[in-house]
Formats: C-alpha cells, sequence, structure tokens
C-alpha cells in the first residue's frame, strides 16, 4: 500500500514538473517607459527617435528588453495631465518627458515614479527640483538654459538685423517657466536699447490676433520656445514673414520651417543623454541621487532662404560662425 502510495505521488510531481519548468522560463515583463512628448508627433517626433536610438545603443531594445508607450500632449498642460494620470494607474516605470509645464504636470500625477525631463528651462526657479547637483524626490533631467543664453540671442540677432530698435516677444503665459524667460529677455533688450512690447498668448487661437495687434514699427520677433509655440511653429513663421519680421527662435526647429535664425541647445542630443539617465534608473539608481546636467551643445541656424524672403543679408563672417544653414 505504501509503494503504491510512493509511485501515485512520484507520478503527480513528475506531471507537475514540465508547467513549473514553463513557469520558470517565462521571461519577466519588461520594464515601460511612459514618453510624454510636450508638443506633437510632427513638431517632436524626431526627438523621440532619438532617445529610442540611445536605448537601443545602451542595450534597451524597444518591444524587446523595454516597451515604450507614447503620447502627445499637443502643447496643452490639461493634456498633460491626463497622460500623466494614465502612466500613474498603469504603473508605468518611467516618466520621460520635456517642457517644464509638461514635466510639473508629471511631478504633480506621482511622487513615487522616476521622471527624466530632457529640457527644462530653470528646474530650480520653476520648482521642478530643488538643487541641481542633488535633485532629491523622483524627478531628475536636463537643463535647456533658455533663460541663461537671451541676451546672446538678441546680440546675434542685432548683427543680421541692421537698424534694430523696436522688438516684439511672443510667449504664452500659460507655461510657468515663461515669466522667467521673458523677464531676462525684457531685461537684455533694455540693455541693448532696444524697445520691446509682449505678444501675449494661451491657446493656438490668440496666435492670428497676437499678430494682429503689432503696428508695424517692430523690426524683428522673439520667439519663446515651448510646446504650444513648437507646436504652432509653421503659422507663427507664416504670420511673421507675412509682416516682414525677421524671427529669432530658441531651437532648431522654429528655424527649419522657416523662422530666421535659432540659438540654443541641440534637443534631439539632449534626449539622447535623457536616454542614458533612463538607463541608470532601470540598473536601480535613485532619480534623486543623478545630478541634473546642463547642454553641452548650442547650435547657431540660419535660414538663408528665409533671409532672402526678406531681403536680408547675412554678413559671410557670421555665417562661418554658424552650425547649420538651411537653404
Amino acid at each position: 500500500m505504501r509503494r503504491r502510495n510512493f509511485i501515485a505521488i512520484l507520478g503527480s510531481a513528475a506531471a507537475a514538473w514540465p508547467g513549473a519548468a514553463r513557469a520558470q522560463q517565462t521571461p519577466p515583463k519588461p520594464p515601460t517607459i511612459g514618453y510624454l512628448g510636450s508638443a506633437t508627433p510632427a513638431a517632436q517626433g524626431h526627438w523621440a527617435t532619438a532617445f529610442a536610438q540611445r536605448l537601443r545603443e545602451l542595450g534597451w531594445i524597444e518591444g524587446h528588453t523595454i516597451a515604450i508607450e507614447y503620447r502627445w500632449a499637443e502643447g496643452r498642460a490639461e493634456r498633460a495631465a491626463e497622460v500623466a494620470a494614465e502612466f500613474v494607474r498603469r504603473k508605468i516605470d518611467v516618466i520621460v518627458t520635456s517642457g517644464t509645464g509638461i514635466v510639473l504636470a508629471a511631478k504633480q500625477a506621482t511622487s513615487v515614479i522616476p521622471i527624466v525631463f530632457a529640457a527644462a528651462g530653470d528646474p530650480v526657479g520653476a520648482g521642478v527640483v530643488t538643487n541641481l547637483a542633488r535633485p532629491g524626490g523622483n524627478v531628475t533631467g536636463l537643463s535647456s538654459q533658455t533663460t541663461d543664453t537671451a541676451g546672446k540671442r538678441l546680440e546675434l540677432l542685432r548683427e543680421v538685423v541692421p537698424g534694430l530698435r523696436r522688438l516684439a516677444i511672443l510667449t504664452n503665459l500659460e507655461n510657468p517657466v515663461v515669466a522667467l524667460d521673458l523677464r531676462e529677455v525684457q531685461t537684455s533688450a533694455r540693455t541693448l536699447g532696444l524697445d520691446a512690447i509682449t505678444l501675449e498668448i494661451r491657446r493656438g487661437e490668440d496666435i492670428v490676433p497676437a499678430f494682429e495687434a503689432l503696428n508695424a514699427r517692430e523690426n524683428a520677433l522673439y520667439v519663446i520656445f515651448d510646446a504650444l509655440l513648437n507646436t504652432h511653429r509653421i503659422r507663427i513663421n507664416t504670420l511673421a514673414l507675412a509682416a516682414r519680421l525677421p524671427s529669432m527662435h530658441t531651437a532648431r526647429e522654429g528655424v527649419e520651417v522657416g523662422g530666421l535664425m535659432s540659438y540654443g541647445p541641440n534637443f534631439p542630443d539632449l534626449f539622447r543623454r535623457a536616454a542614458e539617465y533612463v538607463d541608470k534608473i532601470l540598473r536601480g539608481a535613485k532619480p534623486g541621487d543623478i545630478p541634473v546636467e546642463q547642454p553641452t551643445k548650442f547650435d547657431l541656424v540660419v535660414n538663408l532662404t528665409t533671409a532672402k524672403a526678406l531681403r536680408l543679408t547675412i554678413p559671410e563672417s557670421f555665417l562661418l560662425r554658424t552650425d547649420e544653414v538651411i537653404e
């Protein structure tokens, strides 16, 4: 009897072994990144591509060793809040985003899930992190330093626009960091002896009325780059050309669709570096212990086609200093 019981138990155990082996062989679920683009795929898709490419180089293959859920805020803070809440409900492993307002929306949604920002204008001043060296909490990333380089942009603009005296500044007041950028641009304009007016918008529908409010005495346009203005950059440049206003942008993306020039960080490079932050976090690092870094590469880009349309002659000495000329 005992022998029969032993054989029965042995047979039951043997029958269970294949299932146990299959369970052990089932690969663990790959970590999931929630990618929250601040604008639209058309405006920023190449940033997402740069991010995924760098992850691949670091051994994280999308669809195999990692999953990426892409969402787009379309320049709207309320949309960013909705997506961030969705990521929290789904218990995403890391949230990646950019743009101060969008980053703050993600931060308000969670104090637990790591958040990596690829670009934020003034992370400390806007309350994204408390300290650059040791951010603390669940947020870290890269500063775009747009505020610090406002004076440089105006100096460059004055070099190519003869007799520059009056400046129009286009800005989205819904973005919390824009007030810091705007103040710096206004201060730099006064230092250079320029009169400046501000065209304030809060949504895409405000752009045309803002241009209609111009009195035709302005000599140039300064576009304070953010997700909303990036989303509508083609409309902005079309209106600027119609008003015969040379435009200065804080990112190359504004120049490739008709803006005159830009000076600012290389955003695809920032997103590649953001992938390195994600790599560290997925391998066990705490976001609060990873210092916020600053851009290492600033690009001066000029659109010669736009210059010709505006009947501007860009000095050869200026062109020799550019990183890229679009023709």
